[in-house]
């Protein structure tokens, strides 16, 4: 497996994520509840990861089109939202990713995204993948929850098919019954076996859709074992939702880990990082 070049960052910077390559974090508040508060969270995300050698992207929705209520908080839209990440991207120097859930968004998400990202309810939807592949950037595509890992070879085929040359795969949780996740950590040696690094998004693995009487809950007490567990199977990037006040977040509080707990969660899973390598080297 190659790794992903990710290029053309703000101050001329490149990003390697893959085997060997510094960990790659994802992370941001779920949707831009505001530009300050994107502002902030980027800012103080970007100290923390060069502080400790990650290789950072800022992450936020313009929009969440799948919301369980007509009246949940969606997000600015794309034009008001690709203006907010623009600004973080060059203003705080970090390069963005953001979902796009309809063919009518990727062309104008292109031209300020660093990372297109596909949402797992829409990992299958042909003309999307093709339409992001197309942009000739890098895609990370969150497998579904309702798809198993081998399965994912079909719509990474398409991605590939279509001329995306950099791909993600994303584990998120499968779905366990009504209203639960689950977590199985063969997922990823299974997707990384299709040539793809594997990220492991540790917040909406937690997530409990739907459970929360017309919107979703969260279980983030268990953030920390999985995503160690995530790091040990050998991931080569995370994705996390953080936020500063995550009771009060309009999106996916339930699942949002304390933006004044990041450094320390990052901290524990960089040292399970370098032990598993250490032991993988010496075998």
């Amino acid at each position: 497996m190659q790794a992903i070049v990710i290029d053309n960052l703000p101050d001329n910077q490149t990003i390697e994520a893959g085997p060997g390559r510094p960990l790659l974090l994802l992370a941001g508040p779920c949707v831009l509840e505001s530009a300050d508060l994107a502002w902030n969270i980027a800012r103080e995300m970007k100290t923390i990861c060069e502080k400790l050698g990650v290789s950072y992207v800022f992450k936020a929705s313009f929009d969440k089109a799948n919301r369980t209520s007509l009246s949940s908080f969606r997000g600015p839209g794309l034009k008001k939202g690709m203006r907010i990440l623009g600004r973080i991207r060059e203003e705080i120097g970090v390069p963005v990713v953001s979902d796009v859930h309809d063919v009518s968004q990727v062309e104008a998400a292109a031209e300020v995204l660093d990372i297109i990202q596909i949402p797992a309810f829409l990992c299958r939807q042909t003309d999307l993948l093709v339409a992001a592949a197309a942009t000739g950037k890098v895609v990370n595509l969150k497998k579904g929850q309702f798809v198993s890992p081998w399965d994912m070879e079909y719509a990474v085929n398409k991605l590939r098919e279509a001329g995306c040359k950099r791909l993600f795969l994303t584990e998120r949780g499968a779905s366990f019954g009504y209203n639960n996740l689950v977590v199985d950590m063969r997922a990823i040696p299974t997707m990384r076996g299709l040539g793809c690094p594997v990220i492991y998004d540790a917040t909406h693995s937690v997530q409990l859709p739907g459970g929360a009487g017309g919107k979703s809950g969260g279980q983030r007490e268990f953030i920390p074992a999985l995503a160690r567990a995530a790091i040990a199977t050998g991931i080569d990037g995370l994705f996390m939702e953080t936020h500063p006040s995550p009771d009060n977040a309009l999106c996916d509080g339930p699942n949002s880990w304390p933006l004044d707990k990041m450094e320390m969660l990052l901290k524990q899973l960089l040292a399970v990082r370098k032990a598993v390598m250490e032991v993988v080297d010496e075998q």
